[in-house]
């Protein structure tokens, strides 16, 4: 195990409790993170203080779930938070603890936790871990394990479950045949769990190295039919072509192919295809087909991000990625069907359909595919874009108020139609682009639809 240096800025905080008489101990991530190699990223804290008594000593603090015992210190440019330790009685509702009483002792606030790899403590003062549940063995074996009996802890908060199968992910661990066992057979406490709460969990999920891991161990305790059972229908559906994988699987790998830090890209990654299941037929040869697979996975992309909480920007986004991923681009492309392109999935989008497609690739045999076809495209949009800027109603050099102003045009929905065939316009010849063109045309189309 590596040696864990104190931060001085630790050392200082667990400081000042000690002056005041108080303990303090670090806890939870930042250990676990530590010694299973990762970098530590916050750091939370136990004390025998009361929160009012923390709130005394600092002065800057955040009663962020004071009626668990729960604060926030601001010290130092950090964010600290910090418990008191506590003994937690019946969990009624799988989720918070019936009430709480507070303890004196360290070893009682170990003992209430999750899984033995978050159940060790250390004394800034003395660097001294405490470890009663053998939680830095288990982190040798990379192995996560409930403390105790894990149903009991299951059923005492049921997003524990969900915590599980994020850990096999960040910290590409195996589950203890236990704790697997008992996830299975508690899945159920999840229903109690609100949809803001897992969908956080699942953030979490995509952030890690490989979402893959977490995946399948929900799809293999029930977990995920349970939350996104769109997913779990893709399984068995086979492809052809350059897919070595069925559905799911190819859903799975495009996941870990793509980007780690935009959540919500690989969010749209591991759901693209979702909408395979519902177009599948077979060709003339038997082979399976998907036509307009992308528009039924933007339609079930909506109903699971809608379902579990996001905004309706993220699932706007998401979907608008996954309607347009089937985009087939060949050299033979004409700079007006590259315009037309731009023009429908939008300039803000590009990048990301981009990445999404490149995950799409590697998600076909687990591995990174030649990419050379998207790359080309990419340029031959690069040089578009450096020259020309009119890829939508609004790049137009002239505006609805111009049409009523200086052609006499009435206000309603006419206009709208005129402005959006004087784009299809602009985008076979960018140089119509001026308003005195425009307005001639417009008036010629105007004609046009009312002779229609």
């Amino acid at each position: 195990m590596k040696h864990f240096r104190i931060n001085p800025t630790l050392r200082h905080f667990s400081d000042i409790f000690l002056k005041n008489g108080f303990s303090c101990y670090l806890v939870g991530g930042a250990l676990r993170n530590h010694f299973a190699g990762l970098k530590p990223t916050d750091y939370d804290f136990a004390t025998d203080a009361s929160p009012e008594e923390v709130i005394r000593i600092f002065r800057h603090v955040i009663p962020t779930g004071i009626k668990h015992g729960t604060v926030t210190v601001v010290f130092k440019d950090h964010q600290f938070e910090v418990t008191t330790f506590r003994i937690e009685a019946d969990y009624s509702n799988s989720r918070h603890p019936d009430y709480i009483n507070f303890s004196p002792s360290i070893y009682e606030d170990l003992k209430r936790r999750d899984f033995t790899i978050n159940s060790i403590a250390m004394n800034l003062q003395t660097g001294e871990l405490l470890d009663p549940h053998n939680g830095i063995q288990d982190l040798k074996h990379h192995r996560i394990k409930a403390i105790g009996n894990p149903v009991e802890r299951f059923t005492e908060d049921g997003l524990r479950l969900m915590r599980a199968c994020r850990f096999t992910a960040q910290l590409n661990f195996t589950i203890e045949i236990n704790t697997l066992n008992a996830l299975k057979d508690c899945r159920n406490n999840l229903k109690k769990v609100s949809a803001e709460r897992i969908r956080d969990e699942i953030i979490k999920i995509l952030e890690s190295q490989k979402p893959s891991l977490a995946f399948r161990i929900m799809e293999e305790s029930g977990i995920l039919e349970l939350i996104m059972p769109e997913l779990t229908k893709c399984r068995g559906i086979l492809q052809k072509g350059y897919h070595d994988f069925d559905v799911l699987d190819h859903l799975y790998y495009s996941c870990d192919g793509g980007p780690a830090e935009d959540t919500l890209l690989r969010f749209a990654c591991l759901l693209h295809d979702t909408g395979k299941p519902l177009s599948l037929s077979t060709d003339s040869d038997g082979f399976p087909t998907f036509y307009n697979h992308e528009i039924y996975s933007a339609k079930i992309s909506i109903e699971i991000l809608q379902r579990l909480r996001f905004s309706g920007k993220d699932t706007k986004r998401v979907a608008h990625l996954i309607s347009n991923h089937m985009f087939n681009y060949t050299d033979n492309w004409s700079d007006s069907a590259v315009r037309r392109f731009i023009s429908k999935v939008g300039v803000d989008s590009i990048d990301d359909l981009f990445r999404l497609r490149i995950a799409d690739q590697f998600g076909m045999t687990n591995t990174t595919k030649n990419s050379e076809h998207l790359y080309r495209f990419a340029d031959r949009i690069s040089a578009l874009l450096e020259k020309e800027s009119t890829f939508s109603v609004k790049d137009l050099a002239i505006s609805g108020t111009d049409l009523q102003i200086e052609a006499g045009f009435e206000k309603g929905p006419v206009i709208g139609i005129i402005l959006k065939e004087l784009l299809e316009t602009v985008l076979d010849d960018p140089s119509l682009n001026n308003k005195k063109s425009l307005l001639e045309i417009a008036v010629k189309i105007n004609k046009t639809y009312l002779n229609n």
